[in-house]
């Protein structure tokens, strides 16, 4: 049986590897946008880079909700909600780079899948305990 004090550290871990994970992405919308622009869907209004700057500030504020004890819950919902609002993105990106070599192909489609896992640690840490308990702490 895991104790009390084992899975809050555990829990505490998820989340600022998670807030660790949303805030260098963010980063990275701002110094490499271009990287980023091209994987916007083009049914998206606007111009792409304006949608890189958007899902970048919002990746840093979810980021920073997680880090923060107070806000972890709704940060963690909002990271389950962020990975699945940029899966089109995602999708986008696989689609696009159908034509670049199998090393490119394999990363762009890679990535789909693991939008499910990174949905499911979002949610560990906006509920954490429920492995040990069973039950909302």
């Amino acid at each position: 049986m895991i104790t009390r004090s084992a899975a809050r550290r555990s829990s505490n871990r998820a989340a600022l590897g998670l807030a660790g994970l949303l805030g260098t992405a963010a980063v990275l919308h701002a110094v490499r946008p271009a990287v980023f622009d091209s994987i916007v869907p083009r049914s998206l209004p606007g111009e792409p880079r304006t949608w890189t700057y958007l899902s970048g500030v919002a990746e840093g504020a979810v980021a920073a909700a997680v880090a923060y004890p107070p806000t972890r819950r709704t940060g963690g919902y909002a990271a389950a909600a962020l990975f699945v609002a940029v899966f089109p993105a995602n999708v986008s990106m696989a689609l696009q780079w159908n034509r670049r070599s199998p090393r490119e192909r394999a990363i762009a489609w890679g990535r789909l899948p693991l939008q499910v896992p990174l949905v499911l640690w979002a949610l560990r840490v906006a509920r954490p305990g429920r492995e040990v308990t069973g039950r909302r702490p």
